[in-house]
């Protein structure tokens, strides 16, 4: 375990991606995926207990166990990150941002969707 200054910023790391990854459970343009891998990697640095605690709800449990054994993405995962990159990217375009702006985040979202994308589909 890290000093207790680290350990207090993991843990607050933690705390506030579990409530973010909660919240996209019940709101669909929210990620709950990412938001709970961030919180069991602070976890794991800051507090056992809270790690264990994220693995131990049924509802997350699947999610982050596809990820860790796997390396698996559910689809449905897939593609509201991909709709959600092109709202994103559309709205950028409606509010006639610069140009340079709309380079880097395409780029930014390309990559982003290529790594999903080419994660595997969970087994079962």
């Amino acid at each position: 375990m890290p000093e207790k200054p680290a350990r207090l910023g993991y843990l607050l790391l933690a705390y506030t991606a579990t409530g973010l990854g909660v919240a996209g459970v019940f709101l669909p343009i929210l990620p709950t995926t990412p938001f709970l891998l961030i919180a069991i990697w602070a976890a794991s640095r800051g507090s056992r207990k809270i790690h264990d605690w994220i693995y131990a709800q049924p509802q997350f449990a699947r999610l982050l166990n596809d990820w860790q054994e796997q390396g698996a993405v559910p689809l449905s995962a897939k593609w509201l990150a991909t709709a959600m990159m092109i709202a994103s990217l559309v709205s950028l375009i409606a509010l006639d941002s610069d140009w340079m702006i709309l380079v880097f985040m395409s780029f930014f979202f390309l990559c982003i969707g290529g790594f999903l994308w080419s994660r595997p589909n969970p087994n079962g």
